[in-house]
């Protein structure tokens, strides 16, 4: 019998000032806030087509905010990320799939051109017998963990935000002896120039409600 699978996004509320702060300066405040919206709104919809599994919208800083009450009418469940830095709320995330003897496929929302297939071929590594999949990002980081198994060690001291988090992620793998499978590296939105990439490259994107 194939292991379930559970898909998780994980969202930043999109509030005004608080989000897409890089761009505030090019977009300004309310319009970040409202790309951050339809950036969170495409990642569930990206979820939701892989027809993976049960997709759960991970919330920060709770599960209040108005727009995320629309997203859980999509058959969403809202989760709470809680408190600690990136690697323990993703690692927190992770660990209530794993402990339910499920896979997890967890994605940002900043990443427009991760698509279903992309999630896919993530799981289907785990069948395939790998510990975990990563999709790798332009920048450094990564855009995309899945996990059949995973440590806290694995999310330790890793420079949350930086470009080394890739590099020193597959250092701590080595280390911890977990096999592990890279698929083809995707762009993020962090700066005015993933921006003007997103308007060649998704227009779309941006002319959806938010």
């Amino acid at each position: 019998m194939a292991v379930a699978c559970r898909v998780q996004v994980f969202a930043r509320a999109p509030v005004s000032g608080k989000v897409k702060t890089r761009l505030i300066p090019r977009l300004g405040a309310e319009a970040a806030a409202r790309l951050q919206m339809k950036l969170t709104s495409h990642a569930v919809a990206t979820a939701i087509a892989s027809e993976l599994g049960p997709v759960e919208l991970w919330c920060s800083p709770d599960i209040s905010h108005p727009s995320f009450a629309a997203l859980s009418q999509q058959g969403v469940a809202l989760r709470d990320q809680g408190g600690g830095d990136l690697g323990e709320r993703m690692h927190r995330a992770l660990s209530s799939a794993i402990l339910n003897g499920e896979f997890a496929v967890l994605i940002g929302s900043d990443c427009p051109c991760l698509t279903p297939h992309d999630l896919r071929c993530a799981a289907q590594a785990l069948r395939d017998g790998a510990d975990l999949a990563f999709v790798p990002a332009e920048d450094g980081g990564y855009v995309l963990i899945a996990a059949r198994s995973c440590s806290h060690q694995l999310f330790d001291d890793i420079a949350w935000g930086s470009e080394h988090v890739m590099a020193q992620t597959r250092s701590r793998l080595r280390e911890l002896g977990q096999t592990w499978q890279e698929l083809p590296p995707r762009w993020d939105i962090d700066r005015p120039e993933d921006y003007d990439r997103l308007l060649r490259e998704h227009p779309k994107l941006l002319s959806a409600p938010a």
